[in-house]
């Protein structure tokens, strides 16, 4: 027999009781064994023989008895204590927002789309990590993206929230104003200031986000890629990960030399390409220097080549689960 786990429900105060259902028997309630002061924590205690269990939090109303939203939540036995954020109310249809403009303070107006997880209207005390994504028009919808294909960024997390693989995440998808010049040398050093100085700050002022480096990410392809390795390797004390899929490493910019230069910064990175062509060669080398200089395979650096894989947004799409899961696989609050 396992020792015990202790679940903890972190749930706004409301009417009614908290339980747990579990799949030692789906129609018992498991009664909670400690409640905080201000309601909000509720404390179970769960014993399992196998290495894993399956659980639901239920919110209990008098006669009424909603069992949380998604998948049923998998816990394994090799931590003892989870931190759950249920929601038990369906979510709005349409999670990504209307354009918003943000304008920078050297006048140059960005439209950005925010998506939020399920349950981030309900559950109140939940923060979450943010990922900054490039070429914004390419996230969402078809209508917008370059010849119909979007990365199917909503569709992707949706999976993976409902795998229970990953901590829920809100995007932040970029248009770009100048692309060419936003994404490269010299010119995303302005762009990086509006993202540090007027973005983030907008972001974390509106929503309830997780604010420091290792919680904020940065993705993108192409140029998109080569921007957000850039905002990384640049502001490591803001933006703690980056990924970089199919990069023009060395059309615009100096990011190998600097690498090589500077001093190993404390960053976690993603990088991949497909083969043949596709920034191939220039990611490899990429990959290269930063192992050289201390990265770590599998730790602090990830590198995939992709046989066949072409330069465009349906295999970005297909892969963009893997950075997802490499910079917020599921820990220990859930």
């Amino acid at each position: 027999m396992n020792e015990p786990v202790t679940v903890r429900i972190v749930y706004p105060k409301t009417e009614g009781r908290i339980v747990l259902r579990t799949d030692q028997d789906w129609e018992k309630d498991i009664d909670p064994v400690a409640i905080s002061d201000d309601g909000n924590c509720t404390e179970f205690l769960h014993r399992s023989a196998k290495p894993y269990f399956y659980f639901r939090p239920m919110l209990v109303r008098g006669e009424v008895r909603l069992l949380s939203l998604g998948q049923y939540i998998a816990i394994m036995n090799s931590k003892t204590t989870r931190q759950v954020y249920p929601h038990f109310f369906p979510d709005p249809e349409n999670r990504v927002v209307d354009r918003l403009d943000v304008t920078s303070s050297k006048g140059v107006t960005h439209q950005v789309r925010v998506f939020t997880p399920p349950g981030y209207i309900e559950n109140t005390l939940k923060r979450y990590p943010v990922v900054y994504m490039q070429d914004g028009q390419n996230l969402f919808f078809p209508h917008e993206a370059f010849a119909g294909e979007h990365w199917r960024i909503e569709e992707t997390l949706t999976i993976l929230n409902t795998m229970n693989i990953i901590r829920k995440s809100i995007v932040v998808g970029i248009y770009p104003a100048d692309r060419l010049n936003e994404y490269t040398s010299p010119g995303y050093e302005d762009y990086g200031r509006f993202i540090v100085d007027d973005l983030k700050t907008r972001i974390d002022g509106d929503h309830r986000t997780l604010t420091g480096p290792e919680d904020t990410a940065v993705m993108g392809s192409s140029l998109g890629g080569v921007v957000s390795f850039y905002m990384a390797w640049n502001y490591p004390h803001i933006f703690g990960k980056a990924a970089c899929m199919s990069s023009t490493f060395s059309f615009k910019d100096d990011l190998l030399q600097r690498v090589l230069s500077e001093e190993k910064k404390p960053i976690k990175l993603y990088l991949d390409s497909g083969w043949p062509e596709d920034n191939y060669e220039v990611t490899r080398s990429m990959n290269d220097v930063l192992l050289r200089r201390g990265f770590q395979s599998g730790q602090d650096l990830l590198y995939f080549a992709f046989p066949h894989a072409l330069h465009n947004e349906r295999y970005w799409a297909m892969r963009s689960h893997i950075p997802f899961q490499f910079f917020f696989g599921k820990g220990s609050t859930y």
